[in-house]
């Protein structure tokens, strides 16, 4: 028997992936306004207090990115800093995406082939319905919604971000702020 598969287990087993994606909905915004347009809707203190205890549990997971990249749409952007603060990353790092904002899946998708492959730990934030599908394209237990400030994070065997399609993946959690203790 080839030493290569059991390599691969090895791999797995220890979480030697060479890519991770999470991919974060942005936290809880505010509806006061009608007359606001939708890109300026700003985070409110309920979505501030469920992203901080998201960050709690991504510390408790030892989570470091190398990249954060956000919509475009204020509550997306404030939900990025939020999450720079807590976890150690330059806010002035964080990329605006505008694509990411009117999305769907398949755009999704071609965002990450697209990202620098110097950069292992890669953040996203944005929006729903896109990100629940986004997301849904990598669990095989699929959900239903992606709640606000929720986090899921997946990794791939890949050194290249454009071959996560066809690599081994792995879900490392699925973490929404209500079951977040």
């Amino acid at each position: 028997m080839s030493w290569w598969p059991k390599a691969l287990e090895n791999r797995l087993l220890y979480k030697e992936y060479m890519k991770t994606l999470y991919i974060v909905r942005h936290a809880k915004s505010s509806w006061e306004s009608p007359d606001l347009d939708d890109l300026n809707r700003p985070v409110i203190e309920n979505g501030i207090r469920k992203t901080k205890k998201v960050i709690d549990f991504l510390l408790n997971e030892n989570v470091g990115v190398d990249l954060i990249i956000s919509s475009h749409a204020l509550r997306a952007i404030e939900t990025a800093r939020l999450l720079a603060d807590g976890l150690g990353y330059q806010k002035s790092d964080i990329l605006i995406n505008t694509n990411i904002y009117n999305s769907d899946e398949e755009h999704m998708l071609n965002e990450v082939y697209a990202l620098p492959n110097d950069k292992d730990n890669i953040m996203l934030i944005g929006h729903n319905p896109t990100f629940t599908q986004f997301a849904n394209f990598f669990l095989a237990k699929k959900i239903d919604f992606l709640p606000t400030s929720a986090v899921i994070s997946i990794s791939f065997d890949t050194e290249r971000w454009e071959k996560i399609e066809s690599c081994i993946k792995k879900v490392n959690f699925v973490a929404f702020p209500k079951r977040i203790k």
